[in-house]
């Protein structure tokens, strides 16, 4: 087991149907099959640590209402440390209405943040000690942007590196770009934040080079297929995938990111990280589910193995 790392971020009850298709406004439609289960970027960011064999401290906020179960069961379940979580008295926990066509596998996504969305400046405050004793702070942009302001400020004092994934994408200010060791977007939401359109390795270095001048130190840009580039002003290059039968995509971003902040508290360099958490997501992706397909430490351990 590496350094201690805090994962600071959403929780939401994932609601899944499966339909024959997807309604049209006004149209009631008999589904298949219904699903429930934890999910939210930042909880199925936690548990890929955890499960990869990462020292996690979980945080995120629920309401007091059944749905708040679903995710301190899932902790226990796992023996995921759970004293940090906090609590909205006010607010219901988050939830993801979502639908899916089992024909062409799209689908449609409404989710409402609830309680993960009312995290105050005192509750994180109050956090100042966990962000201290970790190597590393892993957070993302769905809970409110103000929390995510004052953590990563906090870690940023406490020379805490802190990588942030831009997920769900939306416009960040330059004063906490320069306080990111690592920031990890998808092409597409690399796209919004920089304009520049990622469809080659030289977009790619343009892209990254827009990151260096907000002052972020490590870019990792992942392109879904075709691998994962990576540049520390050092060295750049793409990481292949590896492939797979993907039955579930959900989560994949996730997954990566989990393997990938484990990998790296055990003082693995970025590119062995990447590796490792490129196994970790393709593992994910042939089950169902977000935080349930998660893989084990030891079954990535045999993937990387048959691999090479």
């Amino acid at each position: 087991m590496g350094k201690k790392v805090t994962v600071f971020g959403s929780f939401v009850v994932d609601l899944m149907g499966r339909t024959p298709h997807l309604p049209v406004p006004g149209e009631t439609v008999k589904g298949s099959i219904f699903k429930m289960g934890p999910g939210g970027k930042g909880f199925n960011q936690g548990v890929a640590a955890h499960k990869a064999g990462a020292d996690v401290t979980m945080i995120t906020k629920l309401g007091r209402d059944s749905f708040a179960d679903i995710a301190l069961n899932a902790m226990k379940e796992l023996e995921m440390n759970t004293d940090r979580v906090l609590f909205s008295d006010a607010t219901e926990t988050g939830c993801a209405l979502i639908m899916v066509d089992e024909k062409s596998s799209q689908n449609e996504i409404v989710v409402i943040l609830g309680a993960c969305n009312t995290i105050s400046d005192e509750e994180v405050d109050s956090l100042s000690d966990v962000i201290g004793d970790s190597e590393y702070l892993l957070t993302q942009l769905e809970t409110n942007v103000s929390s995510v302001e004052r953590i990563v400020d906090i870690a940023y004092e406490k020379g805490v590196k802190v990588i942030l994934n831009t997920a769900p994408v939306q416009p960040i200010e330059d004063k906490l770009l320069a306080k990111i060791d690592l920031i990890t977007p998808n092409e597409v939401e690399a796209e919004i934040l920089t304009g520049i359109k990622i469809d080659s390795e030289e977009a790619a270095d343009r892209a990254a080079k827009w990151f260096f001048s907000k002052g972020v130190k490590n870019v990792l840009i992942t392109l879904g297929g075709r691998g994962v580039y990576i540049n520390t002003r050092e060295k750049k290059g793409i990481i292949p995938a590896f492939h797979v039968d993907a039955v579930d995509t959900t989560g994949a971003g996730d997954a990566f990111n989990g393997g990938l902040l484990a990998a790296l508290s055990e003082g693995k360099d970025l590119w062995e990280a990447a590796k490792f958490a490129n196994a970790l997501a393709a593992l994910s992706v042939q089950k169902i589910g977000t935080t349930p397909a998660m893989p084990w430490r030891k079954d990535i351990e045999d993937f990387l193995e048959e691999q090479n």
